[in-house]
């Protein structure tokens, strides 16, 4: 009889594993290596007494047995983390991630911090919600903000997501570019210009899949990709060195020697919402939750201008998870 008491570290192996369908994707989510999470499937299999994967050089699928447990595997992670949130409660920090300081995130957690003071919501600043949501399933990570319908529908599936802000594109531009000295810039104008939206960066994929499709209508070409750049300093420099605009939202924080101009005719958005782990309980989550609503209230957030840009699957789980 398999035994009660299954490790919820082998738990979370499987699931990484049933998600990505590859072993060092799988390993590179969780933060381990290929080797230690090939281990803890081999031991989460002998423990039920099943094979949970069929593995070839090119692919790996679950077995009968591997697509029954997947469910259970999801409800006894979400339990566990339920529980560990009613206990945790107020004492334990919620970790989250604002991916850059100053902009629209940065202002809901200052609210939720007033909401809750007794909670203690820890802020870090890194980068790209495909990033932020493996942590986030990892158990490393509590919550986040970005475009949920740029992640992995399996991804998604594991997920609670709160619809925050619809935020108004821009164009970051060096001084010197001929479009510096608009107060807006319509889309028609990027026609054949080259924009950077994050090309390469793994961390960042819903955001410039975003981009893509952005560009694909109005024949604007996506920037190759640059080194990995950490840090405002290190991205203002690796930015200047390939001297292309760069696509943002209007509240992006300011970069010495750019000016920030706010696309329209039309005017595209980039859906931002509240992410965190379906199951979690905290009031630091309820704090952000609130404190969002109040802002999209008084700043008419969740209002999209006449013809604005979005598309059609970034709106209806935008109004989904409303």
């Amino acid at each position: 009889m398999p035994p009660f008491d299954t490790d919820p570290r082998l738990l979370r192996a499987f699931l990484a594993v049933a998600e990505e369908l590859h072993f060092t994707r799988a390993a590179a989510r969780l933060f381990v290596a290929q080797q230690a999470l090939s281990r803890d499937i081999r031991r989460l299999e002998r423990e039920l007494g099943a094979e949970l994967f069929v593995r070839t050089t090119r692919q790996v699928a679950l077995t009968p047995d591997g697509a029954r447990l997947l469910p259970y595997a999801r409800r006894v992670l979400d339990a566990h983390a339920e529980l560990a949130g009613a206990f945790g409660g107020s004492a334990r920090p919620l970790l989250v991630d604002l991916n850059s300081d100053g902009a629209t995130a940065a202002r809901v957690l200052a609210r939720a911090r007033e909401l809750v003071p007794e909670c203690e919501l820890m802020a870090r600043f890194e980068s790209g919600l495909t990033w932020a949501a493996s942590e986030i399933l990892a158990g490393r990570l509590d919550a986040s903000f970005g475009r949920a319908a740029g992640l992995a529908p399996t991804v998604c599936s594991a997920l609670s997501a709160h619809p925050v802000r619809y935020e108004p594109m821009a164009l970051m531009l060096p001084l010197a570019h001929p479009l510096a000295e608009r107060e807006t810039i319509a889309l028609t104008e990027l026609s054949g210009e080259t924009v950077y939206a994050g090309a390469g960066n793994e961390r960042t994929r819903e955001w410039t899949d975003l981009a893509a499709l952005l560009f694909a209508e109005w024949g604007i070409v996506l920037a190759p990709p640059v080194p990995l750049a950490v840090g405002a300093a290190e991205f203002q420099r690796v930015m200047a060195k390939g001297g292309h605009p760069v696509l943002a939202v209007v509240d992006f924080p300011a970069m010495p020697g750019t000016v920030l101009r706010p696309l329209v005719d039309p005017v595209p958005l980039s859906p931002l919402s509240l992410v965190w782990r379906k199951g979690l309980r905290h009031p630091g989550v309820d704090a952000l939750r609130e404190a969002a609503d109040a802002l999209a209230r008084a700043e008419g957030w969740l209002e999209r201008p006449a013809g604005a840009w979005l598309p059609e699957r970034d709106l209806s789980l935008m109004r989904d998870r409303s």
